[in-house]
């Protein structure tokens, strides 16, 4: 008997950017998993899932011309392929796909691409399906915004439903594994009364049944990651406790407070009928905002709305952050130590940049001194900082950011609606601002800790995500952002910065995808048929 060889097939489904994706591909790497299908249905999003794609087969297949990827993002060349890469890039176009999954043509495509794919695979080599259904009809703010539509009908919204896409696959091409993602909100988002996530547990547990397909035999037990919470099929999910399904990314070592669910579903015929511990991922220590994007690039924001030049910058920004610190002595008592800090801001700011979509780098800038991500983010090869360019805000809205990373750097926190921002001038023209419903409309990252989650709302402003340095007096750029997803310093977002931003905060953190690859390898390359119950996998008889 010979076990199978890596790497194993994976198959991402709802790929985004390729977060998941580039965890997996990127274990042993590239050597533990290959992505054989990516899906996704934005055209700007799967531009950047081709060009990872492309990345990742120039390192595997022909790395004596990386460079070719490399002139692109240094913007020495104006595509990343040349007649010697090219074939690798219309394979990238193959694996890469953009599609819209649950429509007939889409599915048509992509039955047809996982078949083209797996045609020459044995029955026994195992394979992996990744991804995550789209989250809108789950999450927290998209059902708030649901309510104020009175037409709205939950058990109509097709959105809701989209697991079965995920689900489908499974039952028509039964992986070994299966990790599925979305949003806490998950969780407590109900159809008709009933739980939407006790239904998705049923249902991923005997995808047969569910899909009103003959029964045979096929089932998963659906576990987590960092409890020994299962769920199979006869287990009545009401007696679960569901968020133990939850990961809190910023335990697990990356710089965001980030909580999803996340689901690793494993066949049952390739598990003995007890089931004993399972490989979980270990905490480690906590990596805070500064650690992550303090020794980038000093920038300052654009102006929008007037005039933008350094001078204007300079000019209008410093007579904001003066005005303030002249009225904080007047204010309430937790304000008046902001003078100072508000008063030196308004002294020291230098930066002239705004960034670029390719900034150059001035000399060597990694991650500094933490423990294993130096590897992980940093690139030689890299001679420009990608998307790293400021967005424009209205002068108004810097003195509030200006203020407010005052105010966390001698509160630790940020500042709260209009009990914090009661200076003259100070609070935004919101018709509701006194009654607190905006209490968090302003948030800084703060230095010393991981940031808030970084989500798609990244795209429509930057209230939510004010860089701590008040001397930039801004909010995170893409690439910042980028950073604190754990996405790698070399990975190029396509599309304008909105797009971008939208790309980034929709995608799963790379590094913390890369630590369930681990677990996920682990399982699948068990060779001691009684150390966890696992059946091995042959490619003989």
């Amino acid at each position: 008997m010979s076990t199978f060889l890596p790497p194993i097939p994976v198959v991402d489904l709802f790929a985004g950017p390729g977060g998941l994706g580039e965890g997996f591909s990127s274990l042993n790497d590239g050597k533990a998993f290959e992505i054989q299908v990516s899906a996704e249905r934005d055209p700007v999003a799967h531009q950047t899932l081709k060009l990872r794609a492309f990345y990742r087969l120039l390192k595997s297949h022909r790395p004596e011309f990386i460079q070719d990827y490399y002139q692109f993002c240094n913007g020495d060349a104006e595509n990343p392929f040349t007649e010697n890469t090219i074939d690798l890039w219309e394979k990238a176009e193959k694996e890469a796909l953009c599609l819209e999954i649950g429509s007939e043509a889409g599915n048509q495509e992509l039955d047809h691409a996982i078949a083209k794919a797996f045609e020459n695979k044995s029955e026994s080599q195992p394979w992996v399906l990744i991804g995550g259904p789209p989250c809108q009809a789950y999450s927290i703010a998209g059902r708030s915004r649901n309510k104020g539509n009175a037409e709205y009908k939950p058990e109509k919204d097709k959105r809701h439903f989209l697991y079965k896409e995920y689900l489908r696959i499974i039952q028509k091409n039964r992986p070994d594994i299966f990790v599925m993602e979305n949003v806490k909100g998950m969780l407590s988002s109900k159809i008709n009364g009933d739980f939407i996530f006790h239904q998705i547990l049923r249902d991923l547990a005997s995808p047969n049944v569910a899909l009103d397909m003959p029964d045979d035999g096929l089932r998963y037990k659906i576990v987590s990651l960092v409890s020994d919470e299962v769920f199979q099929d006869g287990d009545d999910p009401k007696l679960l406790d569901a968020k133990k399904f939850i990961i809190q990314a910023e335990e697990y070592g990356i710089p965001q407070a980030r909580h999803r669910v996340i689901l690793l579903g494993i066949r049952s015929d390739r598990i003995r009928a007890e089931l004993p511990e399972l490989p979980k991922l270990s905490k480690s220590d906590r990596v805070t905002v500064k650690q992550i994007i303090g020794n980038m690039p000093v920038l300052r924001s654009k102006l929008s709305k007037q005039q933008d030049s350094y001078d204007d910058w300079i000019s209008s920004v410093s007579d904001q952050l003066m005005d303030l610190s002249l009225l904080a002595p007047m204010g309430p008592e937790h304000i008046r130590p902001l003078a100072k800090r508000l008063s030196t801001a308004a002294e020291c700011l230098k930066a002239e940049n705004t960034g670029a979509l390719r900034l150059k780098k001035k000399s060597e800038e990694d991650v500094g001194e933490i423990d294993g991500l130096e590897k992980w983010y940093s690139d030689p090869k890299l001679k420009v900082w990608l998307n790293h360019e400021t967005r424009g805000h209205r002068i108004d809205d810097l003195a509030r950011y200006g203020f407010a990373a005052c105010f966390a750097e001698e509160h630790g926190r940020s500042p709260k609606g209009h009990t914090d921002f009661c200076l003259p001038r100070l609070a935004p023209d919101h018709k509701n601002w006194e009654s607190g419903q905006f209490s968090d409309r302003f948030r800084v990252q703060l230095a010393d800790t991981p940031s808030t989650t970084i989500t798609s709302h990244i795209s429509k402003d930057g209230h939510y995500f004010i860089h701590y340095d008040p001397t930039q007096c801004r909010s995170l750029t893409v690439r910042e952002a980028a950073r604190l997803q754990t996405f790698p310093d070399n990975y190029f977002f396509h599309g304008g910065r909105t797009q971008q931003y939208h790309q980034v905060g929709n995608a799963v953190p790379p590094l913390l995808a890369h630590k369930i690859a681990e677990i996920v390898f682990k399982i699948l390359k068990i060779k001691d048929d009684d150390q966890l119950g696992l059946s091995l996998w042959s490619n003989d008889a």
